[in-house]
């Protein structure tokens, strides 16, 4: 059968990403690129620690991300993105910067964090306040805050799960639920935070309800590396990624002046 007619395949670009060793949700990143650019994904080694400070600091040692790096260098990636928002954290703004050093140094690329890609994205949506939900501990729950904080940014409001494994499994109810406890004082945009904590489908829906930008760890990294390939994130009704879903949504008291 002749199927030169065909032309393809379509050219791609490439965008790495490292993972942690318990990732399960690749198909959620690809929900967010558009059709010309693929996904290299990558994990780190196993080890037998649950979600906690510990971890965070295991799966982001400068080896082990400069080792993943290095693999992923035999398909040519045109960025590297780390997708772990506590392992990107857990070391300060300072520790954030020299984990991008580190990989870019290994597949000499550029390279981001989720952590880093979340205050990109803040500064993107000029928000200074924000709500906070997790499904993590105490303990890596405040070493966020602390994160934010040092980067200038107020947390007014937070929830989360003390989880410390079998992330990937929450329902989208929680997450919604966790949401709505969290929003308690004024705040210019809500993070979800950890990349195994499923988002893609309440963002729309949560900021249709809260009236401010909701923004995930997932969601975060994505527009973050796609924007290093001059290109965009996709996705229905998320402030981030489409300019005319910032203006929000049209109030029935607003439309009575229309004429």
């Amino acid at each position: 059968m002749d199927v030169s007619f065909l032309g393809g395949p379509r050219p791609q670009r490439g965008i790495g990403v490292v993972a942690p060793f318990d990732f399960a949700l690749d198909r959620e990143l690809w929900r967010w690129v558009p059709d010309d650019v693929s996904l290299h994904l990558t994990r780190t080694p196993f080890v037998p620690v649950e979600v906690s400070l510990d971890l965070a600091r295991l799966v982001s040692e400068h080896e082990t991300l400069g080792n993943a790096v290095r693999a992923l260098n035999a398909v040519a990636p045109e960025v590297v993105a780390y997708a772990c928002t506590s392992g990107s954290f857990v070391g300060g703004v300072a520790g954030e910067r020299a984990m991008c050093e580190a990989m870019t140094r290994a597949g000499a690329v550029p390279s981001l964090t989720t952590s880093g890609a979340l205050l990109e994205a803040l500064r993107e949506l000029g928000a200074r306040r924000i709500t906070l939900v997790t499904p993590y501990t105490v303990s890596v729950t405040q070493s966020l805050e602390e994160y934010l904080a040092e980067a200038g940014i107020k947390v007014t409001g937070r929830a989360s799960l003390g989880l410390t494994r079998h992330i990937w499994k929450v329902p989208y109810r929680e997450v919604v639920d966790m949401a709505r406890r969290a929003v308690r004082g004024a705040a210019d945009a809500l993070f979800i935070s950890c990349t195994n904590l499923p988002t893609y489908d309440v963002i729309p829906q949560l900021e249709a309800e809260l009236r401010i930008p909701v923004i995930s760890a997932n969601q975060v990294t994505m527009w973050a590396a796609l924007r290093q390939l001059g290109t965009r994130a996709v996705g229905p009704y998320q402030r981030l990624i489409d300019q005319s879903a910032r203006r929000g949504p049209v109030l029935p008291e607003e439309q009575e002046g229309w004429a």
